[in-house]
């Protein structure tokens, strides 16, 4: 059992030293994320800002990076979040993760503050940092035409430089979108880093890994999700699927419906824009879509970017969501965030409490704005800071669309509210996939359970979370998880008597759910199949990996970076959503349209294990084996 190797880097001395993760560290945690918050629970103190000198960012593979399983050239970055507070964990593809590994580093510790821009280079199992004051200033794509196109690169644009608090790092043409990666790494004067070596990762046993990744890729090929929906549409292909359930987000959450969704749909895109397929690295998937911008042919917009530069905003305009798609990744801008600033900003004017020169329906001014965000141009300044740092300014917290300081992705959780109660408890704000991504269960999928009813919904979310935690952990992409839901009902399709009635008895399963979490998993869980990261795994390290200790390594992480929440001052009263979601219904002749938070986080907090402010009991940090973690 070969054990990970991370770089401890200093900044302000220049400075480093190898980094051995014990075999006890690495049986408990494993990698990815889940290691990653272990880590910076023991090495920063508590209150030290995010921007801070002494702040830390890990940035981590899990143990099956660069190994060739399927869709496992995803990376993790872990930190401060510069929006709320609590933990931020940004997960990123691109070939930065895989070369990192390849260069003889499973992941690096970084502190300090450089005297001036600068690079740090991972080159064959060395370190170096050096000057780069000529980069400073030009854009993601910029930068990284700098270097070798064989390197694996991660930087920061000038958002990152200038301290926008939703600053993104980019590696290629992926990007650690969320909570401020970019800003973290801009305050630390880390301009781009870069890593390239010749060290195949190592395979505890290689016969029998490559065995059963040829069965893996087959199987993701053959599923209907993995191997015809999101090849076909990508996750562009969720647009007029949450229109049609009322869980679109439209006009700063307003509604969820928008009469021209189709508009900015992954059929549209399909049909008058896409150029081919593309991927991450040894990818099966290919869920990314190549489009013309400017004459160029390059990477198309998610769901969550054409939700939040079209109906969220009031605009129909294809061509001006791929063209902000580019703009803000060059400039290194988390779309969801500018974007859900942008529509707060539109209903700020709207109620005549600011004006930002912005209108719902209008494109014309993005770009402009943009511009002036990123460089910190006068009010738009404001705006940089996001959602709830203007709320504070200029009022409008009801109707200020985030959680903990995170603006909320492009699911309206009054039409999904399961998918509201995660965007509430997740650890590193309003996110969909911290939050255990319900939608795919509620509104957005092919099997989908009441969106409407609370029960249930707790003991689901929590074993989501878990799940999609353990993947990512392991180094994987989330979508490689979506051969959870068995491929049958994608042929019976979503009207179907067998589909209809799985999701009615779905709800009352909540109980057998919050059992099989309080058991010992290995026994339950034992020969799952439909998510076979847990021998992947197993195969590849010699861990004792199965599906119920992989999910048992998911619960872990969310505890893990729960503590660190609770540690920085988050409590249960962080757990909530702007009363627009909770107090406003979105049909008033109906009044189930709304998240039943009171409802649901009783019982949420009770199948977690945690007392009833939302701290995980010593029972439960004792099972999975993290006490001295509390502190």
């Amino acid at each position: 059992m070969k054990l990970p190797v991370y770089a401890k880097v200093d900044l302000t001395t220049g400075r480093w030293e190898r980094f051995e993760i014990s075999r006890e560290y690495f049986k408990k945690y494993v990698g990815g994320k889940c290691l990653a918050a272990r880590l910076l629970l023991d090495l920063t103190e508590p209150g030290l800002g995010p921007l801070d000198e002494r702040a830390v960012i890990v940035i981590n593979t899990g143990p099956l990076n660069g190994t060739g399983a399927p869709s496992s050239s995803r990376f993790n970055l872990s930190f401060k979040n510069v929006l709320t507070g609590g933990i931020a964990s940004s997960n990123c593809g691109g070939q930065f993760g895989v070369m990192l590994k390849r260069a003889g580093f499973d992941g690096l510790i970084i502190t300090g503050r450089a005297a001036e821009p600068s690079v740090l280079e991972a080159l064959d199992g060395e370190i170096r940092i050096r000057p780069a004051p000529e980069l400073w200033g030009l854009d993601a794509e910029k930068t990284q035409e700098r270097f070798p196109e064989w390197y694996g690169k991660l930087v920061i644009g000038p958002a990152g430089e200038n301290g926008v608090l939703y600053a993104s790092a980019i590696s290629g043409e992926r990007v650690a979108g969320r909570c401020g990666s970019g800003a973290v790494l801009g305050s630390k004067k880390l301009k781009a880093l870069v890593a390239y070596g010749s060290k195949r990762p190592e395979v505890y046993d290689r016969e029998g890994f490559d065995k059963f990744i040829l069965k893996w890729i087959k199987f993701i090929k053959k599923h209907p999700m993995t191997g015809q929906s999101l090849p076909r549409y990508g996750s562009a292909g969720l647009v007029n699927k949450a229109n049609a359930t009322n869980a679109l987000p439209t006009r700063n959450f307003q509604s969820g419906h928008f009469d021209r969704a189709d508009a900015v749909s992954g059929e549209t895109l399909t049909e008058t824009r896409l150029i081919r397929n593309s991927g991450c690295v040894s990818c099966p998937i290919r869920c990314e879509r190549r489009v013309p911008v400017d004459g160029r042919e390059l990477k198309g917009p998610e769901y969550e970017t054409l939700g939040f530069f079209g109906p969220n905003i009031g605009a129909a305009d294809m061509d001006a969501v791929l063209r902000m798609n580019w703009l803000c990744d060059i400039y290194g801008v988390d779309t969801i965030s500018f974007a859900s600033s942008l529509a707060f900003a539109m209903e700020l004017k709207e109620r005549g409490m600011a004006d930002f020169g912005l209108e719902f329906g209008r494109t014309d001014e993005l770009e402009d704005v943009l511009l002036k965000v990123v460089n910190r141009e006068g009010i738009y300044s404001d705006i940089a800071d996001g959602t709830k740092r203007m709320a504070a300014k200029y009022g409008g917290e009801d109707f200020a669309i985030n959680s903990k300081g995170l603006e909320l992705a492009s699911y309206e959780p009054r039409r999904s509210v399961g998918m509201g109660l995660g965007y509430a408890v997740a650890n590193r704000g309003g996110c969909h996939l911290n939050g255990g991504y319900l939608a795919l269960l509620e509104s957005v999928g092919v099997l989908s359970m009441d969106a409407l009813t609370p029960r249930g919904k707790a003991q689901f979310t929590a074993f989501m979370q878990d799940a999609l935690e353990a993947v990512s952990s392991a180094g994987c992409c989330l979508f490689s998880a979506q051969t959870f839901v068995p491929g049958v009902f994608f042929k019976l399709g979503p009207n179907s008597a067998v589909t209809k009635l799985v999701g009615k008895v779905m709800p009352h399963m909540g109980p057998m759910v919050a059992l099989m979490l309080n058991i010992t998993p290995a026994i339950a869980f034992n020969s799952l199949l439909l998510l076979p990261h847990a021998e992947a795994l197993r195969r590849a390290t010699g861990l004792k990996m199965f599906t119920g200790g992989f999910l048992d390594l998911g619960e872990r992480s969310y505890n893990l970076e729960r503590l660190y929440n609770l540690r920085e001052g988050l409590t249960a009263k962080d757990d909530t959503l702007p009363k627009r979601l909770t107090k406003e219904l979105q049909d008033p002749s109906n009044p189930r349209t709304r998240v039943p938070l009171e409802k649901m986080l009783p019982i949420y907090y009770k199948t977690r294990g945690w007392d009833k402010e939302g701290r995980p009991t010593k029972r439960k940090l004792r099972r999975l084996g993290i006490e001295e973690a509390a502190g």
